[in-house]
């Protein structure tokens, strides 16, 4: 029996996914789920500077970053969503084929870096984490999206109860959190994508980690502090 790879497996499955992702990316940019990450990310990081999309699927996100004015490099395991993605470059936009746990860059090569439900799709998260830190410059700030707990690609993680391998990883955004805290990262704004049917008045007087269960993705703003705690 072929032994599992996580790393091969999520290629595998997001070459699959490619062409409905396709479909799918420019309403949830533009309209759904990720309309509110640009704003958000425009807050902390100034236009001009150059940035990783880790995870940047057909890379209409980091289309949408580079018409904002940023220099952008968008990066995918997927050879699919690379393809689709490329149709995109230009001048100061570029897109590549890696892996989040060895992405090919260099130590302190970009001033920010936007990875939105990438960190869910590795095995080993807090090397993941470490790797973005390795290429983003010491106070450089990175913007992560991690899924809630009932967003529906959470479903992927499922099969393990019965011992199946998965690929999706069911880290909480309050577990993100507390990793990226303990680990070199200074959080400096969070936001709230919140699922449908829950209003502001469903929100007063919960707690931060009851806020983040009730969204579909809670979006951090990260610092580089370069130490771990």
């Amino acid at each position: 029996m072929k032994q599992f790879s996580w790393s091969e497996e999520t290629k595998i499955q997001w070459n699959m996914r490619a062409d409905y992702w396709h479909k799918h990316s420019i309403e949830m940019w533009d309209q759904g789920s990720r309309k509110d990450i640009i704003p958000f990310f425009r807050q902390h990081v100034p236009i001009g500077h150059s940035i990783a999309d880790l995870g940047c699927g057909d890379g209409y996100g980091s289309f949408l970053f580079w018409k904002e004015g940023y220099d952008v490099t968008g990066m995918d395991i997927s050879e699919e969503m690379v393809k689709i993605a490329k149709k995109h470059e230009q001048l100061g936009l570029a897109f590549v084929l890696g892996d989040l746990n060895n992405p090919p860059f260099s130590d302190n090569q970009f001033d920010g870096i936007v990875a939105i439900n990438s960190l869910e799709w590795v095995e080993q998260p807090l090397h993941a984490l470490n790797e973005c830190k390795r290429i983003v410059k010491p106070n450089g700030c990175a913007c992560f999206g991690i899924l809630g707990p009932t967003a529906q690609p959470r479903k992927n993680s499922y099969a393990r109860l019965t011992g199946e391998h998965v690929i999706c990883n069911t880290m909480m955004p309050w577990e993100f959190e507390a990793l990226a805290v303990d680990h070199g990262w200074e959080k400096i704004a969070e936001h709230g994508v919140y699922k449908r049917g829950v209003a502001s008045q469903h929100l007063q007087g919960l707690s931060r980690e009851l806020k983040q269960a009730l969204t579909f993705l809670t979006l951090f703003m990260m610092k580089n502090i370069g130490k771990e705690v």
